[in-house]
């Protein structure tokens, strides 16, 4: 399956319920040169994610967590009418994190709508659709979005990738929850990562340049006291990634390294919601 074809999840809803895909933060995120787009490379678990169904009636606002987990009438209606769908049902969605933390659940959320109101469409439109509701969005409506260089503010495919090798994580959060903004694009140039990255390399690399990605987003937006790059060397991980725009964080390890003691380590230096997750594709 091309990476730039809805995925398949999509097509195997017949019970009405249905499993769509987060992701956690991202292997690498910032400009395209010092005046070029935001662009990522998102890190997504295997697995995992917002739990969806559809009961009819009449259209109701979409809650999808606390606080600002929310789709109202208008965004809905607005978002039903870009994919041409009907503007009917109430959608009970079930979110695996809390909106804001950096795991994609506002995009979940959307493709949740658009999938169970029958929208059989090109991915590329319902990219345009989500970026019209939410101003920045993920790539998770493509079938291998981690394979796909995303311009998350312009909702668009900039170029495709190598998929990602098999790596263990320790994952947690770090900080408050915090909404993705469409106007931010106080971010470093990583055309450099980039190029690394697009080479294929050996899941050690794809660690320093996910490492180096962090490091270089934390330097410039915060915060200081986040304890990630420390327990990754204290814990032996080949590296450590994070949500640019959020509290998810990770440690990457070689399937099956995980210390024991690692989970925790992390307890002890203040993250919250330890949990170990897989990613990659060989």
């Amino acid at each position: 399956m091309r990476a730039e074809s809805l995925p398949d999840w999509w097509k195997a809803r017949d019970t009405g319920r249905m499993v769509l895909p987060c992701h956690f933060g991202e292997w690498l995120q910032g400009r395209l040169g010092a005046s070029g787009p935001v662009a990522l490379v998102t890190l997504v678990p295997r697995g995992i994610g917002m739990r969806a169904r559809r009961q009819s009636g009449v259209l109701a606002p979409c809650w999808f967590g606390t606080g600002a987990g929310r789709l109202p009438l208008p965004v809905l209606r607005r978002f039903l009418a870009d994919l041409g769908q009907p503007a009917t049902g109430r959608f009970e969605l079930r979110p695996r994190f809390v909106p804001g933390s950096g795991t994609g659940m506002s995009t979940s959320a959307l493709l949740a709508v658009a999938a169970l109101a029958g929208y059989r469409g090109s991915p590329a439109v319902l990219a345009r659709a989500c970026l019209a509701a939410e101003g920045a969005s993920d790539p998770l409506m493509y079938a291998a979005p981690d394979q796909l260089l995303w311009a998350s503010r312009l909702g668009r495919i900039l170029g495709h990738l190598p998929p990602p090798p098999r790596a263990q994580l320790l994952a947690g959060f770090w900080g408050p929850p915090e909404r993705t903004r469409s106007a931010d694009d106080d971010y470093d140039d990583i055309s450099d990562l980039v190029a690394g990255w697009a080479a294929g390399p050996d899941l050690a690399v794809c660690a320093a340049l996910a490492s180096e990605s962090a490091r270089r987003c934390q330097e410039r937006r915060g915060p200081s006291a986040d304890p990630t790059a420390t327990l990754a060397r204290e814990l032996g991980a080949l590296g450590w990634a994070r949500s640019h725009s959020g509290p998810a964080r990770v440690l990457i390890f070689s399937p099956g390294a995980l210390p024991t003691s690692a989970a925790a380590a992390l307890r002890s230096a203040g993250l919250r919601g330890i949990q170990i997750l897989a990613t990659g594709h060989h």
